[in-house]
Order: structure tokens, then C-alpha cells, then sequence
């Protein structure tokens, strides 16, 4: 698949219960307080320091903000609609690097989870994927052992192709990779739209 870089500017989207806005530098201690938790770290990569140290989100999002800047990758955070615009969770989308192939990536604090807010996010950037940029695929993974983010892969339609060895924070495991199609999202949500905000003027997006 090709794509061009730089990607564009980061849109601000929405769903029923979140806003999704770029990455700001002041989000750092919001993620620094809610991302450095053994629950949320044990199944990403083993490339991420643990224990995670104080200035852990600082540095990440500087590394991100850096990346955005160069066109590379979009980044998002979660904030809940009527909050205080406080992040609580991340999401990311990336093109396809050969011999990659992981395409997106997030977490959600603790506190937020078992809520469908996860699957929520990852279906508006989804849509944002497939129907803004016009990509055909997105390749994704996660540990196995991420029963969660599993079952998001599964709700969305994605169709698991591959199972190999990884290093994980919490040690050696097992990695799923998963490609979403953009033809079988669509199937699958037609109306995949209704009642959520856009970032474009006059329609509607999940």
C-alpha cells in the first residue's frame, strides 16, 4: 500500500462519548498518572521501560509530537464529552512499514475500562483510516494474551493471519497480527456513521 508522507494535519473527531484531539505536550502528566500501571503496560512491547520512570510520558510524547511533526504518524488522545479534557487513553494510526505490519495502536486507563469506550475510539479512527485517507487495510496486533484488545480486532471485523513469537514488558509471548480490510469493515458497519460527530462539516462518523 502506498502512502503519501507526510500525513495531514491531525483532526480533531468524535463519537458519542469521547472527543478525540490531537497529542498535546501538557497531556504528559495526565499520561504519565494513568499510563504507567503494570495492567496497561504487562502486554506492549518489551521496548517500553519498566519500572516506568517519572519522566517516561514526557519523553514518549515528545518522541510522538516529533514524529507528527515530520508527517509520519497521527496521534490522538481520548477525553471524555462534558470532561475536563483530560486524556485518558491514546490512539494512534501509522502507514504500513515493510515487515511491520502493525498499523495502529492505543491503551485506556484503568478506570475507563470495560465501558466499550476502547472499541468506540477505534472504530472513529477507523472510519478516519478507510474513508478519509483512503486505505485499503490496516494491519494490527496485540500480545495474545490481550483478551481485550482481541475482542476489539474481532468486533470490528478483523481477520486474524498470523501468530508469532514477541517480547512483551511482562517477558516472551505470543503475537497475533490481524488485517481489517476496508471492504469487510464497511460490510460489516454500513451505517457505521450514525448519530456520532466528524471532522468534516455536515456528516456524521462513529
Amino acid at each position: 500500500m502506498a502512502v503519501l508522507i507526510p500525513l495531514p494535519p491531525t483532526p480533531t473527531l468524535e463519537t458519542e462519548r469521547l472527543i478525540l484531539r490531537p497529542l498535546r505536550l501538557d497531556d504528559a502528566p495526565a499520561i504519565q498518572r494513568e499510563f504507567g500501571h503494570w495492567e496497561i503496560v504487562r502486554h506492549l512491547h518489551a521496548g517500553i521501560p519498566w519500572p516506568y520512570p517519572a519522566d517516561g510520558a514526557e519523553t514518549n510524547v515528545r518522541e510522538c509530537l516529533a514524529a507528527r511533526e515530520r508527517g509520519e504518524q497521527v496521534f490522538w488522545v481520548l477525553t471524555l464529552k462534558g470532561g475536563d479534557d483530560e486524556a485518558i487513553g491514546q490512539i494512534d494510526l501509522r502507514p504500513e512499514i515493510v515487515g511491520a505490519r502493525d498499523m495502529r495502536g492505543f491503551w485506556l486507563a484503568r478506570a475507563f475500562w470495560g465501558r466499550g469506550l476502547m472499541t468506540e475510539a477505534a472504530e472513529r479512527v477507523t472510519a478516519y483510516a478507510f474513508e478519509d485517507l483512503g486505505w485499503p487495510y490496516l494491519y494490527l496486533t496485540n500480545a495474545a494474551a490481550n483478551e481485550g484488545s482481541h475482542r476489539i480486532k474481532e468486533k470490528q471485523g478483523a481477520e486474524l493471519i498470523d501468530v508469532t513469537p514477541a517480547d512483551y514488558v511482562s517477558g516472551p509471548g505470543a503475537r497475533e497480527t490481524w488485517i481489517l480490510r476496508r471492504e469487510a469493515w464497511l460490510a460489516r458497519a454500513p451505517n457505521t456513521q450514525a448519530g456520532s460527530g466528524s471532522s468534516r462539516p455536515g456528516r456524521d462518523a462513529t
